[in-house]
């Protein structure tokens, strides 16, 4: 079997940046208690009528094609991973593809939350690796602040989250030692109701009702120390597995780039991989929590920065609601 490869990344951010100092406007918090919390001094917010789920993903796509040296034709399938559809169905996916111009090209929806970038990368490399398709757009884009409670009750969960996209461009690679050289994915429902946003669900006679709106299930919801203490032992877990995969030890990663949780939880596995800084990505500060969108965001603004380089060794990996989790290894 082939290797697929990343031969495109990119990403798009909001131009609205809305600081610690804006939310202490909406809810009783403040920014010493945010930063404390999660590290995040900033994110960004989605601008009505001009932003989208989906022509963010697009924006994000185009970059990754430019560096790719490819054009939007050239792309066989589209994975596109979101917790924040455009609507309710179809799925963004297919915007995506209206908003390319792409031919009747296959566009798969992907649904892990957290992990939906790494889920959905794991499903491009392996359209690659069968040889069905040779050139794969996986996009992870999301619109957070829409949804979120900016009232004192949800501060614990809206202060933690942002609004952008990022995307890759996966090819075939010229050698089985080169590109994404294995993924891993796993999950535990058993904690499902633990992050997730309960209402309105299709379990309900009544779709939505005054009740769920008064009562704030229709927000996100999240234990936080319950996510704390398996998000801490997943992320490294899943490093290693993909490490140990491949012969490799934590020494040798040139660059981790996980979701960007918590930057304590980011500190955490640095320091439990015996990381010094310079090898971990971590931009929560500007950006806050992107779910699916924040690896992909994550890993461009490395590559931008010159952190990755032709031969680099890169993990990727993600933790959250589902639980699920994933990590990928690559050999840029």
């Amino acid at each position: 079997m082939r290797n697929s490869r990343i031969a495109g990344v990119g990403h798009y951010v909001p131009e609205n940046v809305v600081t610690n100092k804006d939310l202490e406007k909406l809810m009783d918090t403040s920014d010493e208690w945010i930063r404390e919390r999660t590290g995040i001094l900033e994110r960004r917010y989605f601008q009505e009528g001009k932003d989208t789920t989906a022509n963010m993903g697009a924006a994000a796509a185009r970059k990754a094609l430019e560096m790719a040296g490819l054009q939007p034709g050239d792309i066989d399938m589209i994975v596109f991973a979101t917790l924040s559809p455009d609507y309710v169905f179809p799925g963004s996916g297919v915007l995506l593809q209206r908003e390319l111009g792409l031919k009747e090209i296959p566009a798969l929806d992907v649904r892990n939350q957290c992990s939906g970038f790494i889920y959905a990368l794991s499903v491009g490399d392996q359209f690659i690796k069968t040889g069905m398709y040779n050139n794969v757009l996986v996009v992870g884009s999301e619109i957070h602040s829409s949804g979120l409670d900016f009232s004192t009750r949800g501060r614990g969960v809206s202060v933690i989250f942002g609004d952008g996209a990022g995307a890759v461009v996966l090819v075939p690679s010229e050698s089985n030692d080169r590109g994404i050289l294995s993924t891993h994915l796993h999950a535990d429902g058993e904690f499902a109701e633990e992050l997730a946003v309960l209402d309105p669900g299709s379990n309900k006679k009544e779709r939505l009702t005054h009740e769920m709106i008064d009562s704030g299930s229709i927000f996100p919801h999240m234990n936080g120390n319950m996510v704390f203490k398996h998000a801490v032992t997943r992320f490294p877990e899943v490093i290693e597995e993909a490490l140990n995969k491949n012969g490799y030890k934590p020494e040798d990663i040139d660059l981790l780039v996980p979701h960007q949780a918590n930057l304590r939880i980011t500190s955490y596995i640095q320091q439990k991989m015996g990381l010094p800084a310079e090898k971990v990505m971590s931009n929560i500060q500007k950006y806050g929590n992107t779910t699916a969108a924040s690896v992909p965001i994550a890993l461009s603004e490395a590559y931008q920065e010159g952190r990755i380089k032709e031969g680099d060794l890169v993990c990727l990996a993600a933790f959250g609601s589902g639980f699920t989790w994933g990590s990928a290894l690559i050999r840029w």
